[in-house]
């Protein structure tokens, strides 16, 4: 777990990450150099969730190399799958990752919403969903692994 106070906003106990796989943590279907380690780093104080729609047709291989087995969304309302996803985990406890469109009411659900820019674009919609904004994944998953950096963002 990673509990931060957050002056003026209050504790934020987050237990789950959960990450948009295709545009955030992949580009093209291939993991982004960098996320395996960083995604093992964090493995130990959070409980790692993938979600994704599966675009490339390369989430086995993705699944295999991160030791991690995504939840595959069904076609169709993809937002809306996500953003039950986090609910179901408890969206107090989550912090969720992402970039596309479809990861704009995932972001909003989430105690902290996190958006990467990224080669792929981001969607505006996702951006303004955003708590925090960061250049890549690298720099997301460094935040968690660096959490004092959080609370000098958001506090109020």
């Amino acid at each position: 777990m990673i509990e931060l106070n957050i002056p003026g906003r209050g504790v934020l106990r987050l237990e789950h990450l959960v990450c948009d796989v295709n545009g955030t943590l992949a580009l093209d279907g291939q993991l982004i150099d960098g996320v395996y380690r960083s995604i093992n780093v964090l493995r130990d104080r959070l409980h790692i969730h993938l979600i994704t729609a599966d675009t490339h047709g390369r989430q086995a291989a993705i699944d295999h190399h991160l030791n991690l087995t995504a939840v595959r969304l069904n076609p169709g309302d993809e937002a809306a799958q996500k953003a039950a996803f986090v609910r179901d985990l408890g969206a107090e406890h989550v912090v969720a990752i992402g970039q596309g469109a479809n990861d704009t009411e995932m972001l909003r659900e989430a105690a902290l919403g996190i958006c990467v820019m990224s080669r792929e674009g981001v969607a505006v919609s996702t951006l303004m969903a955003a708590d925090v904004v960061v250049p890549d994944i690298l720099t997301a998953l460094e935040l968690l692994e660096r959490p004092l950096r959080i609370v000098a963002t958001l506090r109020r």
